[in-house]
């Protein structure tokens, strides 16, 4: 998959509404959603810095700062510089939300319940495991699962990608 229909997938994850504009607060519900979905009070201190991560992040994206990113606008910054700096530490803040147990790593359930709180189906979240979890060890680290969004969000190629964005198979719908 090369880099802009990997953009185009993520945005469209983004895009929550489905407007062609993803605004700040469809971009910071993010941080809410992984919250709710791990049990998480919103004033715990990892929502905190996964929140403070997000609107770090929404200030880079949002270069007009006009409150609303287009397609072109986020396939314009989005890139590996972007990705080291801006969305490594949002993406690690969200995992560390998700990693429940505290263990740096993340189980099935966990990387289900952070996956489908951002947008994917929850069959695409169990394959993309499957993926990432190459020793079967049941467990996905944290700089594997930043290194493979990475690897996606570039077109650098990620099988964790790829599953994360197929099409979900019928009766899928989470």
């Amino acid at each position: 998959m090369d880099d802009m229909a990997a953009k185009r997938l993520v945005f469209a994850m983004l895009d929550t509404d489905g407007d062609g504009t993803v605004s700040r607060a469809e971009y910071a519900a993010r941080a809410e959603r992984v919250a709710r979905a791990t049990g998480r009070a919103p004033d715990d201190p990892l929502v905190v810095l996964a929140r403070t991560a997000g609107e770090r992040a929404w200030e880079a994206m949002d270069a007009d700062g006009d409150g609303g990113m287009t397609f072109d606008e986020y396939a314009a910054w989005a890139g590996a510089e972007a990705f080291d700096t801006v969305c490594a530490p949002v993406l690690g803040a969200l995992f560390d939300l998700a990693d429940t147990d505290g263990d740096g790593a993340l189980s099935l359930g966990e990387f289900t319940a952070l996956r489908t709180a951002l947008g994917n189906p929850a069959g695409n979240a169990e394959a993309a495991f499957a993926v990432l979890d190459a020793d079967g060890d049941g467990r996905v680290v944290r700089d594997d699962y930043i290194a493979s969004v990475r690897a996606h969000v570039i077109g650098a190629g990620s099988p964790m990608g790829e599953a994360l964005y197929a099409r979900p198979l019928a009766g899928n719908t989470a």
